[in-house]
């Protein structure tokens, strides 16, 4: 049967989706939400959906606000622009407000649809074990024994079956064939799972005969859509890339939509004044697109090739910068202690592959393999939904922006790089952040020791579960803890922890870390090379006050002051100063 053509998502949801069920919504970088804004306008508090997604943030905040929503599986939960941080939506979901909330690794999520797509009850994950997010899971998690391995268990994940998959691609055929372009994210798992099938939201409709001579780009095959409607900027304020399939023009992140929103949700009304503009107000899409603005569309729509500002730079000469900006901030020494850290793993421990959790964690493996490359060393960086072997753009800190992918040699989804590129790679170093990290190595992105509800997961657990790691995270002590107040990640191969003020090397097997080089004071000042007693007695007592670690300092080394030259590239990267 063909799929239904509707005039927009608001009839299409009307006309296919009913009150409880189950919603998947596709996470390319592109995701679903012009149909994301029908359902809270179409459904509101009638809603009673169970959503699932790999991460429940921005846009999605709508169907919260409109009350749409019982349950949410997800890997993460927050917001991701600017920087990664809780919503003040979600602090309470602990205790089921606003909706009962199952977290999840961002691989082991994608695996579930795997079995779902493939007809088995259950899928095995190296991810999740020894953690608190394996806790509470009932059937949805088993744990049984390895016949290949004596005395050892599988952990195995039962298969998610949503009702629905709601996808937005850049166009379809009136047969239903719809066309996308990597990074693809969980890319057609989800479509394959549902079990009625997907509507889909696409930039244009074309022709039968227009979409044959594009097969190659056909992701999800008609017979599993169940209906369509055209929706131009249908994933802003997340972007699009289309590599000019049927003439549509691919479109970047809305950074100051992204921002209205989280300031929105963080002032009193609680993301209600944004929720009556942008959804309830504007009535349909094409409401949307109106208030919206053509200028706005036309500044986010570009062609591809010159979504990279800038050309990768050679082997990077800067020059000092004004000393008027010099010393560097706190965050600024943290990231780049980091990344002297990642690249002295790379040159000396075999790395070739970086794969960093958001936040001050990428901007310093961005760093490092900056410095790499211009010493001659070649390291690929990756992004978790489909990224691999990209130069960073200049300018543009955002993780997952598609200027990045411009120069990527590879462009897939999460199973290649959370699997493929980590989990099977033995050379791929992890570059990850903490809310909380205790003596042991383990992480917490989780859970407040109060209670709150922080982001979640992401794609962290997957990486700590299955390869080595450096922790980059500012050293206080709510951060750096005897005992984490949520297990998300294991510690057991986590290398090296790194603060502002030094860097923590493993103690010796089952002893924690110790401290093992020091940076004093703002300018990086030291005491003179002779005077190790002095060091060690700042050391200590720098621990004392910005952790609530015990660790031992002696034998700590000086580590160099920042330089002009680590300054100058990392402001280069992140002008703005949005990791400042």
């Amino acid at each position: 049967m063909s799929p239904e053509i509707h005039s927009g998502p608001e009839e299409l949801v009307r006309a296919l989706v009913r009150p409880g069920d189950h919603l998947h919504l596709a996470a390319t970088p592109a995701r679903p939400n012009a149909l994301g804004y029908a359902l809270a306008r179409v459904f509101g508090t009638g809603g009673h959906f169970t959503v699932s997604t790999t991460g429940y943030h921005s846009s999605a905040h709508a169907l919260t606000l409109a009350g749409a929503v019982d349950k949410v599986i997800a890997g993460f939960l927050g917001d991701t622009y600017p920087s990664p941080r809780p919503n003040k939506l979600y602090q309470h979901v602990a205790e089921g407000e606003p909706f009962t909330f199952e977290p999840w690794s961002l691989l082991s999520y994608t695996q579930r649809l795997f079995a779902g797509a493939t007809g088995a009850p259950y899928a095995v994950t190296a991810s999740l074990s020894g953690t608190d997010l394996a806790e509470g899971k009932g059937a949805d998690l088993l744990r049984v024994p390895d016949p290949a391995r004596p005395g050892e268990e599988l952990t195995l994940v039962s298969a998610l079956r949503p009702d629905l998959t709601l996808v937005h691609g850049v166009c379809a055929d009136p047969e239903g064939n719809i066309a996308m372009v990597p990074p693809l994210g969980e890319g057609p798992w989800a479509a394959y799972a549902a079990r009625r099938g997907v509507i889909a939201s696409v930039e244009r409709l074309v022709s039968s005969e227009e979409l044959r001579a594009m097969a190659d780009r056909v992701v999800i095959p008609g017979q599993r859509v169940l209906g369509l409607c055209e929706a131009p900027l249908g994933a802003h304020p997340q972007s699009l890339r289309t590599a000019g399939l049927a003439g549509v023009a691919g479109y970047l992140d809305d950074y100051a939509f992204l921002e209205e929103i989280v300031d929105d949700c963080r002032a009193e009304s609680r993301g209600r004044d944004w929720y009556a503009r942008w959804v309830a107000g504007t009535g349909s899409h094409q409401g949307y697109l109106d208030l919206l603005g053509t200028g706005r569309r036309r500044e986010l729509e570009a062609a591809e090739p010159s979504w990279r500002r800038t050309p990768p730079p050679p082997v990077p000469r800067p020059a000092a910068p004004d000393p008027a900006e010099l010393p560097a901030t706190e965050q600024e020494r943290l990231i780049v202690l980091g990344a002297r850290a990642v690249a002295d793993r790379v040159r000396g421990g075999g790395y070739d592959t970086l794969l960093a959790g958001i936040g001050s964690s990428h901007l310093a493996a961005w760093l490092a393999a900056e410095q790499l490359r211009a010493s001659g060393h070649q390291v690929k960086v990756m992004a978790e939904l489909g990224q691999y072997g990209f130069v960073p753009e200049h300018g543009d800190v955002f993780l997952f922006s598609l200027r990045h992918a411009a120069s990527a040699e590879a462009l897939s989804g999460i199973p290649e790089i959370l699997g493929g590129m980590v989990a099977a790679n033995p050379r791929a170093l992890g570059v990850l952040a903490a809310a909380e990290v205790d003596e042991s190595g383990t992480l917490n992105t989780s859970r407040s020791p109060d209670g709150r509800w922080l982001t979640g997961s992401g794609g962290a657990n997957d990486i700590a579960a299955t390869a080595d790691c450096v922790v980059i995270a500012p050293a206080s002590p709510r951060r750096y803890v005897p005992r984490v107040a949520y297990r998300t990640s294991r510690g057991d191969r986590v290398l090296e922890v790194v603060s502002q003020f030094g860097r923590f090397l493993p103690a010796g097997p089952g002893a924690g870390f110790r401290l093992a080089s020091f940076l004093t004071g703002p300018d990086g000042d030291q005491p003179a090379a002779d005077e190790a007693a002095h060091r060690e007695r700042a050391a200590a007592a720098e621990v004392a006050a910005r952790t609530a670690w015990t660790v031992p300092v002696a034998g700590v080394v000086e580590e160099k002051p920042v330089t002009a030259e680590e300054l100058e590239l990392l402001r280069s990267l992140d002008p703005e100063g949005r990791y400042r």
